[in-house]
């Protein structure tokens, strides 16, 4: 049983629609990155999974429901739109939102210390709420999010407004939960936070989704296209690079080298031997970014999943 499935699901709001034709499965234990611009319908989405907004057409299931509101309470949501009970103490509003999940208070109250600890809060259980900063209460509200252990965990820009130091430990405890089994969706515009923790994603543009693939394949269809080449000579020639074969061209890229290769060339072979020829420093694939593949979308108009991958063959030179 997937822990998300929607099909064909659609939703306007007034003549503007948000969402088109969208079908979407997300496999129980998988982290997915639910990616595109500011815009796109990434939240509208979320609301659909959660069933604070209905479709206008199509089918939503939720671990095994035909409504998130029968699994509510296996489920952890976190908003764009942050909110929390201002007079209350951390400790107290966490140990009642834990109680509306089914948590008893003492064990609710266990691990939200161990949770605010791993966070960085670990001196706030009696602080109301109302006191705290504003990155201080985003923390605070993952926790909520968190602290009945769900087994899907839906992130609206779980990361947005939060110092480097926050979203270094929010990464930490997102990966514990993925360590344990949990179901994850989060949405985000910054591409490289989707390559780092997804195991697939899937891009919205314009309400139509794009593109839906894991990272794994996605990196072998497209990373192989380029490899980047530092001399350990700052002011080695690139005529040897030019003319290993395989590499249909080399572009300086300040002190380095891009090796473009012409396609079905075997990177490591042209690894082997650009190295035999000029004494490298660095070497290695270059990794074609979620960016890159976002920005081609959304200047070329991104419609459809055909149209991804064209855009994307004239990036990397790659056959898909």
């Amino acid at each position: 049983m997937d822990a998300a499935r929607l099909q064909a699901v659609e939703k306007s709001f007034g003549g503007q629609r948000a969402v088109a034709a969208l079908d979407l499965t997300i496999p129980r234990g998988q982290t997915c990155g639910l990616i595109g611009p500011s815009g796109a319908g990434k939240s509208t989405t979320i609301r659909i999974i959660m069933s604070i907004l209905f479709p206008d057409s199509g089918s939503v299931e939720v671990l095994g429901r035909p409504s998130a509101l029968e699994a509510k309470d296996r489920i952890g949501y976190l908003p764009e739109e942050r909110g929390v009970y201002r007079k209350m103490t951390v400790g107290a509003f966490l140990k009642y939102l834990a109680g509306l999940k089914g948590v008893p208070e003492d064990v609710a109250l266990a691990r939200a210390r161990d949770l605010l600890t791993r966070l960085g809060l670990g001196d706030v259980e009696k602080k109301k709420c109302e006191d705290m900063s504003k990155g201080m209460l985003q923390r605070v509200q993952f926790v909520a999010t968190i602290v009945h252990q769900p087994e899907l965990l839906i992130l609206d820009e779980p990361f947005s407004g939060l110092d480097p130091v926050s979203v270094r430990l929010l990464k930490e405890v997102i990966a514990g939960e993925k360590r344990r089994g949990t179901t994850i969706l989060f949405s985000t515009h910054v591409m490289a936070q989707a390559e780092e923790l997804c195991d697939r994603v899937v891009m919205i543009h314009k309400g139509s989704k794009v593109l839906d693939e894991s990272m794994s394949r996605l990196r072998r269809r497209y990373d192989t296209a380029r490899v980047l080449f530092e001399p350990l000579d700052p002011h080695a020639d690139s005529t040897a690079l030019r003319s290993v074969p395989g590499v249909s061209s080399v572009s300086a890229l300040g002190d380095e080298f891009e090796l473009r290769l012409a396609p079905g060339t075997d990177p490591a072979a042209v690894i082997r031997e650009a190295a035999a020829r000029v004494v490298p420093a660095r070497v290695e694939i270059a990794r074609l970014k979620l960016e890159d593949m976002f920005v081609n979308i959304v200047r070329g108009g991104g419609e459809s999943e055909q149209a991804l991958r064209e855009h994307l063959q004239g990036l990397t030179g790659a056959v898909a």
